[in-house]
C-alpha cells in the first residue's frame, strides 16, 4: 500500500514537472538570414573584448610577479648581509 502511494507521489510531481510548449514562436526566413548575417559581427565583438581583458590581465599579472621577484631577491639578500 505504501509502495502505491508512493508511486502516486513520483508520478504527480513528474505530470507536473512536464513543461508545456504552448507558445511556439515562429521564425520567418528573414529573422533566419538577419541572425545568421550578425553573427561574424558578435564573434569580432566578443574577440576583440576578450583580448582587451587579456592585456590588462597579462599587465597586472607582470607587475605583481615583478613586484614578488624584487622581494624575493632582497630576502635572499639578507640572508647573506650581516646585522649588528
Amino acid at each position: 500500500m505504501i509502495r502505491i502511494i508512493i508511486g502516486i507521489i513520483i508520478g504527480v510531481a513528474l505530470f507536473a514537472s512536464v513543461a508545456q510548449a504552448e507558445d511556439q514562436k515562429t521564425v520567418t526566413p528573414q529573422e533566419f538570414v538577419n541572425s545568421v548575417v550578425a553573427v561574424p559581427g558578435k564573434v569580432s565583438t566578443h574577440l576583440q573584448n576578450e583580448w582587451v581583458d587579456i592585456k590588462a590581465y597579462q599587465a597586472k599579472s607582470w607587475a605583481d610577479s615583478k613586484d614578488q621577484f624584487a622581494r624575493t631577491v632582497d630576502s635572499i639578500k639578507g640572508l647573506f648581509t650581516k646585522t649588528k
